[in-house]
C-alpha cells in the first residue's frame, strides 16, 4: 500500500486506492469507478483479483490496467505485463499505452479471462486457495498430495459439430495460453481470436503424470496421446453429477453441464508495445 500511494503522489495522478474487504468487493469497486466516469481500472492482486474487477469491465469504453501479484498470473504473463510492480505500475499509468481488446469466457455465464476448468484442475484450485503459501513450489506441492487420491469421471464434450464421450481426470477451458508461470496449458491459444481452447486430459499414471507436467513446461502438451484439444467460441460439457468449476482459480459449485461460450473482444487491457 505504500508503494502505491507513493507511486500516486509521485506522479501527481487523479487516481483512488480502494482495498478488497472480501469475496467480490472488487466488482463492486470496479462497478462503481465505471460510474464515477474513471477511463482505467487497476487491478493489484492474483489472477482472482483480476477476475472480479475485469467482469465490472466487460463490454465498456474502460481499460483494465495490471500489476500482477499472484502464484500464477497467467493474463499478465501471457500479454508480456511486467512481473514487478514498479514496471506494472508505470505501465498502468501510461496514457499512451496499448490497448489490448481481449476475448473474454464464460462458463454457465461466470466470466473467466485467463482460464476455467473442472475435474482434478478445480480440486487443486480450491486446495491451493486454502493454503497459505503461494508461489509455484506450493502449488506444485497441492497438486503432488492431491495426485494420490485423483479420480477421473465420464464427460460428453461437445465442440461445434463434434460430440466425443471421453474419460478425463481434467478439463482446462483456456483464453491464453497458459495457467501461469510457464505452464502451457493450451498451446497457441490466444487471447484475442475469437475462440477458447478446450483441453481434456485423459486418466493418467505417475508416467504419464510426468510427462505431461514436462510438456506443460515445454509448450507442447497438445503433443501428448493423453490430450484432447479442441478450438472454438462454444463447448458443452456433461458431466456425470454437478460439481466443483474453477474460473480464474476462484471455485464454484455448478450443474452437471457446462456451457462455455466466448465473448470477442470484450475487454481493454493496458498491455506493453508489441
Amino acid at each position: 500500500m505504500p508503494l502505491l500511494r507513493e507511486f500516486v503522489a509521485g506522479r501527481g495522478l487523479d487516481a483512488g486506492i480502494s482495498v478488497t474487504e472480501g469475496c467480490g468487493h472488487a466488482t463492486d469497486l470496479a462497478r462503481a469507478a465505471v460510474a464515477a466516469g474513471c477511463t482505467r481500472v487497476v487491478s493489484v492482486g492474483g489472477d482472482g483479483t483480476m477476475n472480479e474487477v475485469a467482469q465490472a469491465l466487460v463490454g465498456t469504453p474502460v481499460t483494465l490496467a495490471l500489476v500482477p501479484c499472484g502464484s500464477g498470473n497467467g493474463l499478465a504473463r501471457h500479454l508480456g505485463i511486467p512481473l514487478a510492480a514498479p514496471a506494472a505500475l508505470a505501465l498502468a499509468a501510461e496514457a499512451g499505452a496499448r490497448i489490448a481488446t481481449i476475448d473474454t469466457g464464460t462458463a454457465n455465464r461466470r466470466p473467466f479471462f485467463n482460464a476455467m476448468g473442472l475435474g482434478f484442475d478445480a480440486e487443486v484450485s480450491r486446495r491451493f486457495s486454502q493454503n497459505p503459501r503461494r508461489g509455484l513450489p506450493a502449488y506444485a506441492g497441492t497438486v503432488l498430495r492431491l495426485f494420490a487420491r485423483r479420480r477421473s469421471e465420464p464427460c460428453l464434450i461437445s465442440a461445434g459439430a463434434e460430440r466425443e464421450a471421453i474419460e478425463v481426470l481434467l478439463i482446462a477451458v483456456a483464453n491464453s495460453d497458459q495457467y501461469g508461470n510457464g505452464a502451457i496449458i493450451a498451446p497457441g491459444a490466444r487471447v484475442d481470436d475469437g475462440r477458447l481452447d478446450l483441453v481434456a486430459i485423459r486418466p493418467v499414471g505417475l508416467l504419464g503424470a510426468a510427462e505431461l507436467g514436462a510438456r506443460l513446461f515445454l509448450g507442447n502438451l497438445d503433443r501428448s496421446r493423453l490430450v484432447r484439444h479442441w478450438r472454438g467460441a462454444r463447448f458443452r460439457i456433461e458431466r456425470p453429477a454437478p460439481g466443483l468449476i474453477h474460473t480464474d482459480g476462484e471455485c464454484h459449485e455448478e450443474g452437471a453441464t457446462i456451457e462455455v461460450v466466448v465473448l470477442p473482444g470484450s475487454l481493454r487491457v493496458a498491455a506493453p508495445a508489441v
